[in-house]
């Protein structure tokens, strides 16, 4: 437990956390590509049609990853919150702004996606139901923490302050997720359950697993790429990141 502990506490300094990331970025983004191709390949060309909603379908192989990837990148962001404003760790508000642009983008997705659905299944781009309203203020709230953290010259203020808001919307995330068990929404429910199961055909259920994972290995592909970036922004003045900015001068 303790050599894990140390370990653990180690990768926390951004020093040892650059260079883990970059010996890591490059194999998330390469299986992402892979695992991307392959669920669209199967959900375009291999998945049946479906029995109701015909070939418009297929656009949830984009929609539904999307919509969980959205919730999911912003609860990270909370965790990350919460252990940077209980232990002051620096990397903490980094990891959250490498976070929030593809959050922001994720949840887009799935308000635009959502909408090229909603077109053809209901008839309508937009409704004010339930699901998409409080995945509107998820969107919002993305938007908010990456203007909020920007408008603040301090970069450990802009932490904290970026940190109690995505604490505190944080607690949209369950709105979103129960929100077509809560209220009388047009949404449908959810086709894939952690406790009933699945009521998808296998093809499919495959197919928008393999697009899920691929997101969610991009999200962590294009964050550990994003928070090098940071780290050599914020460590600028140290001595390492001057001795690596100069071994990468000379590499070039």
């Amino acid at each position: 437990m303790t050599q894990h502990s140390n370990v653990l506490f180690r990768f926390a300094a951004p020093q040892a956390f650059y260079g883990l990331a970059g010996r890591l970025w490059p194999w998330f983004a390469a299986l992402a590509c892979v695992l991307g191709v392959w669920g669209l390949w199967m959900g375009m060309f291999v998945a049946p049609a479906d029995f109701q909603q015909g070939q418009a379908y297929r656009i949830i192989y984009v929609h539904v990853p999307a919509s969980w990837m959205s919730m999911i990148i912003y609860l990270a962001m909370a965790f990350w919150a919460l252990l940077g404003l209980t232990f002051n760790t620096r990397l903490s508000g980094m990891m959250n702004r490498a976070l929030a642009p593809t959050g922001a983008m994720f949840a887009f997705l799935s308000l635009w996606t959502g909408a090229l659905w909603g077109k053809p299944m209901w008839g309508t781009w937009w409704v004010w139901d339930a699901r998409l309203t409080s995945e509107l203020i998820l969107f919002f709230l993305y938007l908010g923490f990456m203007g909020l953290t920007a408008s603040i010259d301090d970069p450990r203020r802009a932490d904290k302050a970026g940190g109690l808001l995505a604490l505190v919307g944080a607690i949209n995330v369950p709105v979103i997720y129960f929100s077509v068990r809560w209220w009388n929404t047009l949404h449908q429910g959810a086709s894939v359950s952690v406790t009933q199961g699945s009521s998808m055909a296998q093809t499919m259920l495959w197919a928008m697993l393999l697009m899920a994972l691929a997101f969610w290995l991009y999200a962590i592909a294009i964050a550990l790429y994003r928070i090098r970036t940071l780290i050599l922004e914020r460590e600028k003045h140290t001595l390492w990141v001057k001795a690596e900015l100069r071994s990468e001068g000379g590499a070039s």
